[in-house]
C-alpha cells in the first residue's frame, strides 16, 4: 500500500503487525469526512488480504479529540443547496464503514483519547477493543441539532447498563472515562502518557489482549453509576413527557443527575427525541444490520425536514443557541421516519468489497 501524504485527512499505513489508521484533521477535531471514510475503508480492504497484518489500530492526531463526529457543517451546506444525494452518499458509506468495523475478521483496537462524539462513536463502539484515557469525553449530542443518534446507536445504546443509552440518546449529555468503563462504553482505561507505548506494543508480536492488559489502569470513579438505579427508573418511561415528569420527581428527591438531565431534554428537539426513543425500543430486538438500515431510513427523511437545519443553524452557524423546533410529532409522524424507503435502501457490499 502506498502511504498517504502527511497532509492527508487520514493516514493509512502498515506498522509491523498492525494496520494503522490515524485520523488527521486535528484542527477540525478530526471530524469525519467522506474522504476519510474512503481512506479507512480502503485500508481495511488491503489489510484483510495481507497475511502479515493481524490487527488494526485506529487513533487520532492532536490532543483534543479522537473524532468529534461527522463534518456537520458540510452536510448542512449540502442540504441547504438541495444536494441530498451527496448528503446521503456520506451517510450511506459511513454506515457501511461502521458495519465493516463491526464485522471485520481481524481485531480492531480504537485508542480514543479526548472528544469522541457522533461519527467518532461509530468508529469506536463498533470496534472489537475500545481504549479510553483521562481526556476521553463521550456524547451522542445529535438531538441538540435536530438530528438523531445514528452510526448503529440503535443497536449499542439500548444494550448499555441501567438504561444509560436512553439517557445519552435523549439528553445529549456526556460521559467521562469512569462512566465509560462502568456503563460498558469502553473496556480498557490507559493513561494518555502511556498511549504511545501501547500503540507501539500493538505493532509487535504481543497478542492484542495481553498488550491491553499490560497497559490497563484503573479509571476514575463514575458519578453516573452511583445513581444508576434512579437513572434506570427515569429512562425506562415510555415517552418524553413521562421521562420529564420522572426527572422532576427525582430532582425533588435530591438526585444530582436529574436537574441537568431535565434541563438538557427541554432544550433539545422534541422530534429528535421522539425518534431516539423509538430507536431505543426497536433497537433492543434488532440486529446490527437492521439498526443501520433503520438509521438510513431516518436520515433519508430528516435531511429533508426542518429541525436538522434549524438546529445546525442555531448551534454551529449563527451560534445564537435559540433553535425554533417543530412541535412534538404525533405517533404517525414518528412512524413515517422508520417506514421502508420506496427505493435506495441501505445495502452492504460483499466482504472485502
Amino acid at each position: 500500500m502506498t502511504a498517504a501524504p502527511p497532509e492527508a485527512e487520514a493516514l493509512i499505513e502498515r506498522r509491523g503487525r498492525a494496520g494503522v489508521v490515524v485520523l488527521n484533521r486535528p484542527r477540525a477535531l478530526n471530524a469525519l469526512t467522506l474522504t476519510m471514510v474512503h481512506l479507512i475503508a480502503g485500508g481495511l480492504d488491503e489489510w484483510e488480504r495481507d497475511g502479515a497484518v493481524d490487527r488494526i489500530v485506529i487513533l487520532a492526531a492532536g490532543e483534543r479529540a479522537f473524532c468529534a463526529g461527522g463534518d456537520i457543517r458540510r452536510l448542512y451546506d449540502l442540504g441547504r443547496a438541495g444536494d441530498h444525494d451527496a448528503q446521503l452518499t456520506f451517510w450511506r458509506e459511513e454506515y457501511q464503514l461502521d458495519r465493516r468495523i463491526k464485522t471485520y475478521p481481524k481485531p480492531i483496537v480504537v485508542l480514543a483519547g479526548g472528544i469522541t462524539m457522533g461519527g467518532g462513536v461509530g468508529l469506536m463502539m463498533n470496534a472489537a477493543h475500545r481504549v479510553v484515557d483521562e481526556r476521553f469525553v463521550f456524547a451522542m449530542p445529535e438531538v441538540g441539532i435536530g438530528f438523531f443518534p445514528d452510526v448503529g446507536a440503535a443497536w449499542f445504546l439500548p444494550r448499555l447498563k441501567h438504561r444509560a443509552g436512553v439517557y445519552f440518546a435523549v439528553t445529549g449529555l456526556r460521559a467521562d472515562p469512569g462512566d465509560a468503563l462502568a456503563l460498558g462504553l469502553a473496556e480498557t482505561f490507559v493513561a494518555s502518557a502511556a498511549l504511545p507505548a501501547l500503540a507501539q506494543a500493538l505493532e509487535g508480536d504481543e497478542p492484542v489482549k495481553a498488550a491491553l492488559a499490560r497497559f490497563a489502569a484503573p479509571p476514575g470513579r463514575s458519578a453516573l453509576i452511583s445513581e444508576a438505579e434512579d437513572i434506570e427508573a427515569c429512562f425506562s418511561r415510555p415517552d418524553r413527557e413521562a421521562i420529564l415528569d420522572a426527572l422532576g420527581r427525582a430532582e425533588r428527591r435530591g438526585r444530582a443527575f436529574a436537574a441537568p438531565a431535565r434541563a438538557a431534554m427541554l432544550e433539545k428537539s422534541p422530534t429528535s427525541q421522539a425518534i431516539a426513543l423509538r430507536q431505543m425500543t426497536l433497537g433492543r430486538a434488532a440486529d446490527f444490520d437492521e439498526a443501520l438500515r433503520m438509521d438510513y431510513r431516518i436520515v433519508s427523511r430528516i435531511c429533508r425536514g426542518h429541525d436538522f437545519y434549524e438546529g445546525v443553524r442555531a448551534v454551529i452557524v449563527d451560534k445564537d443557541n435559540r433553535p425554533q423546533w417543530s412541535p412534538p410529532p404525533s405517533p404517525a409522524e414518528v412512524d413515517a421516519y422508520f417506514a421502508p424507503l420506496d427505493e435506495g435502501e441501505l445495502t452492504f457490499p460483499a466482504r472485502g468489497g
